[in-house]
């Protein structure tokens, strides 16, 4: 899992004991995979008192580091190695990484939360162009047309990784416009 920069800097405050001691990593870890079931994030975290006592600032920045990193697993359907790998990167002892993985795990057998957790967060559907080029000589009533058509086919889909992505979107499109345009010319 490729977290970014910021991420990595709130999962290191998190496995930081001086600042989360286990107890108050285990209620962040909990409220964040709550926050992501229910929807509502800040305010829960900023009224629970074991977590009282830490900067709002810094609670705000590992809270969204760790629903952040809990919806990159989702997306990738991680298993325990990759997570623990990765959480292992941003200085995780063995003890915060049972604890985020058991957390994950029993959120994830949920039913209907896969999707739901997939859905957040992802890029915009993508889009499959097809087109064809259609030259009308004559109409119904044999009547000369001589005009060129297009038939243009936008079709979207949702994948994960796969289909089309923006680049092939836009190069089909100007396939399209250059084919356009040699009709007109003719």
């Amino acid at each position: 899992m490729e977290l970014s920069e910021s991420v990595q800097k709130g999962l290191q405050s998190l496995a930081d004991p001086t600042l989360f001691d286990l107890k108050t990593f285990s209620v962040l870890i909990e409220l964040a995979f709550r926050s992501l079931l229910t929807g509502h994030a800040d305010r829960s975290v900023l009224d629970q008192p074991e977590l009282k006592p830490i900067d709002q600032k810094l609670l705000k920045h590992c809270h969204t580091a760790a629903t952040t990193c809990i919806l990159e697993g989702v997306k990738q359907n991680v298993d325990k190695s990759t997570i623990s790998l990765c959480l292992e990167d941003v200085r995780f002892d063995v003890e915060r990484t049972d604890v985020f993985y058991i957390t994950y795990q029993k959120c994830k057998s949920i039913p209907d939360l896969n999707p739901k957790l997939t859905l957040i967060g992802r890029c915009p559907s993508h889009i499959n162009v097809s087109w064809r080029l259609e030259y009308l000589i004559k109409n119904g009533h044999v009547h000369k047309v001589n005009e060129p058509s297009y038939l243009i086919s936008l079709n979207v889909e949702n994948t994960n990784n796969g289909g089309s992505s923006g680049e092939d979107l836009v190069g089909k499109m100007k396939d399209a416009a250059k084919s356009l345009e040699k009709a007109v010319q003719l």
